[in-house]
């Protein structure tokens, strides 16, 4: 073999060693689990995929999020997901059954698999609340799995409000006023004190009023109906199981 070829071997080979270490990483960061704290209290828990080791990453994700906060209930979003492996939807059942916390589950038309298995098995032994769409048929019997509290979402808003809760959804034409009659009535937030300056600002009014009143940051709201419905529900029971003192 000349100098020329085994250098043209040389390259080729670094180049399929890096090619691999690449899709092994990419493989590697996809991570099984997203968690978050929403509304200060309710541990919020995304499963992509119902695989091995999931038990362990959602008891990783529970133990991280409950360092710093404490923790009302948790909500396991279960839309889109799937997975075959049996085994790991049953560990991860009895894992939520022993945290005892009030439980809301999230599914839609694309939870499918052992993720199916997965919600109807904490909603049937763990008194865990279904939220969301029909999923898709479960093994062995053939029907959906149907939610206790029907929240209707289109499957590409539930994807873009599952990247951000927070978002505003595109603007719909067929919604806007000239196009329906269900118009919202108007909600005048003027307070009296404005409209008595304003009176005296015309020379008609008393002039020793306060300043006038400056507008608060507006508070970021969970826009994805199923999540902001979830959370009402988690938030709920916690009032109602706080203790008297």
């Amino acid at each position: 073999m000349t100098r020329r070829s085994l250098w043209i071997f040389a390259v080729t080979l670094a180049g399929l060693l890096v090619a691999q270490i690449s899709s092994r990483a990419a493989t590697t960061n996809t991570a099984p689990v997203k968690s978050a704290i929403l509304e200060s209290n309710v541990a919020y828990l995304r499963v992509s995929h119902v695989e091995k080791n999931l038990a362990d990453e959602i008891r990783a994700a529970q133990s991280a999020l409950a360092v710093s906060n404490k923790i009302a209930g948790t909500i396991l979003d279960l839309r889109f997901a799937g997975g075959d492996d049996v085994e790991a939807a049953k560990a991860a059942a009895d894992l939520f059954a022993a945290k005892k916390l009030p439980l809301a589950i999230l599914v839609n038309g694309g939870t499918r698999g052992e993720a199916v298995a997965l919600a109807a098995m904490l909603h049937e032994a763990h008194d865990g609340l279904i939220f969301g769409g029909a999923t898709q048929a479960i093994k062995f019997t053939g029907g959906p799995l149907q939610p206790d509290i029907v929240v209707a979402a289109g499957p590409e808003d539930e994807r873009a409000f599952m990247e951000n809760p927070y978002a505003a959804p595109a603007p719909d034409e067929t919604n806007s006023p000239a196009a329906t009659n269900n118009l919202l009535p108007f909600v005048d937030y003027t307070s009296e004190a404005d409209l008595v300056r304003a009176k005296t600002k015309d020379g008609d009014g008393d002039e020793n009023l306060p300043p006038p009143r400056k507008a608060g940051p507006q508070t970021p709201f969970i826009r994805d109906p199923v999540l902001a419905r979830a959370v009402d529900l988690i938030k709920g029971l916690a009032i109602i199981r706080v203790p008297r003192s």
